[in-house]
């Protein structure tokens, strides 16, 4: 760990604002934040085409190891992570083998994460039906909450809740104050039924807005009854934010994410075949991406987050591009302010919008109290992002274990250059992307976060 380090800005986000800052780390912390005056004194200079910005956070990623680590796994993961600027992770609890839904399974994922990580990792426990009841010692065994499907999860390991099955888990949760995370699809009203053909329209068809909107209301009306806390993952169709923001207004504790892929991809971008684009819910049209950007600008969505859902290319190209049999998920870690940022761009929103919701907003959802921000006793982690930085997408040139992602060939706008954490280099875009690995490749220094709020454990030490 780097013992010293002083990095000047004209421009770095400091209490939710731009301002020129001059940030001094010891030991990994952030010792002192003040206006940036002076001669540089041996301080890393930002270059006034750029930005600093804290490290960002990303509560909603499938590592899937063990288990299914050919699919992605902690190394790939989370140096992808840092290449996207992104310092925190929160790693779903499917779809490893085993699921995280006991201390021991727990247990066994973090004895996996701790040799590789190279940001740091907290983890999402589950909530199955054959763990109702007994929630508590997942909860005090350290997980930030716990996620559950209301819809078929794609994995027979981690079964979906039943209407009742999730009055029961809300019920439980409420009684320690813990949160509960939600797939909210409504399985009544998917139409999913195997083969579907390469056509996408078939397969939006399948899994329609309505769906999502019946289960938001289930979540809200049963977080509602049992004063629990909830969070609605992944939003894609926006009709669904009016039920949200009544709930907020009415004293509801439920907060909503949306992601990268809902925010700058439509259905009418995807290729016949191109099943790399296929997620659940799935990517919609402009009116539904229009009315989720309305809850991004009116404060509604707390949190932009990847739902980083890798596999094999051979599961995402599943039946030749059959859209009922591919693997739904969108490999999208690396690249998600790029794609965020670019999309704004054209919308006319500025950067200062968007940024709450990748760092300080997932890090609220998480627990995750001393993340997300630059600010004097926070864990040094930092990154640098070139708003302007052109350059595109190439599923082989990005960190993901397997090279097919629904952004290959896209031309972003906004390429982060460099991620420390703890004030270490964990990614350099000079040295990033070809050649032998470099030095600051290979020696993971992530450490395992769990609960209370931002408390970490240095598992090496």
């Amino acid at each position: 760990m780097a013992t010293k380090l002083t990095v000047r800005a004209r421009r770095a986000w400091v209490d939710g604002r731009f301002q020129p800052a001059e940030v001094e780390v010891r030991d990994g912390v952030i010792t002192a934040v003040r206006p940036a005056s002076g001669a540089p004194r041996g301080a890393v200079v930002v270059p006034d085409d750029a930005v600093l910005l804290p490290g960002l956070v990303d509560s909603h990623v499938h590592v899937n190891e063990p288990g299914r680590t050919d699919w992605e796994g902690f190394d790939s993961a989370t140096l992808a992570a840092a290449a996207g600027g992104v310092t925190t992770i929160v790693d779903m609890p499917l779809n490893s083998l085993p699921p995280t839904t006991t201390a021991d399974a727990l247990a066994v994922k973090r004895a996996a994460a701790e040799p590789a990580a190279r940001v740091d990792v907290a983890f999402w426990g589950g909530a199955v039906p054959d763990n109702l009841g007994r929630l508590a010692p997942l909860h005090a065994a350290g997980v930030m909450g716990f996620k559950c499907f209301l819809s078929p999860s794609g994995v027979d390991e981690f079964p979906h809740l039943s209407a009742d099955q999730l009055d029961r888990a809300m019920a439980e949760v409420s009684e320690f104050d813990a949160l509960l995370i939600v797939h909210a699809e409504d399985p009544a009203l998917l139409h999913d039924h195997g083969a579907l053909g390469p056509g996408y329209t078939a397969f939006l068809a399948s899994r329609p807005a309505a769906s999502e909107e019946s289960a938001v209301v289930q979540v809200i009306e049963a977080a509602r009854r049992h004063r629990a806390r909830a969070h609605i993952l992944h939003l894609s169709d926006g009709t669904a934010l009016a039920a949200i923001r009544a709930a907020k207004a009415e004293g509801v504790a439920v907060t909503v994410e949306t992601c990268p892929h809902y925010l700058s991809l439509t259905a009418d971008q995807v290729p016949d075949g191109a099943s790399e684009f296929k997620c659940c819910p799935p990517i919609r049209d402009t009116a539904a991406q229009d009315l989720l950007w309305e809850g991004i600008v009116d404060g509604t969505i707390d949190a932009i987050v990847s739902d980083h859902s890798p596999s094999t290319v051979a599961l995402k190209r599943a039946g030749d591009g059959d859209f009922g049999l591919a693997w739904g998920g969108i490999s999208g870690l690396q690249v998600g302010l790029s794609a965020v940022w670019t999309e704004a761009q054209r919308r006319g929103i500025g950067l200062a919008t968007l940024l709450p919701l990748f760092t300080t907003g997932p890090a609220r959802v998480a627990g995750l109290a001393e993340a997300g921000l630059i600010a004097v006793g926070a864990p040094a982690h930092l990154c640098v992002f070139g708003p302007d930085d052109a350059f595109t997408v190439r599923s082989g040139d990005l960190f993901h274990r397997n090279p097919i992602s629904a952004y290959d060939g896209k031309n972003l706008t906004g390429a982060v250059r460099r991620t420390w954490l703890r004030g270490d280099v964990v990614f350099d875009i000079t040295n990033g992307r070809t050649g032998d690995a470099p030095a600051w490749r290979r020696a993971p220094a992530g450490r395992l976060l769990t609960r209370p709020s931002g408390a970490a454990r240095d598992d090496a030490a």
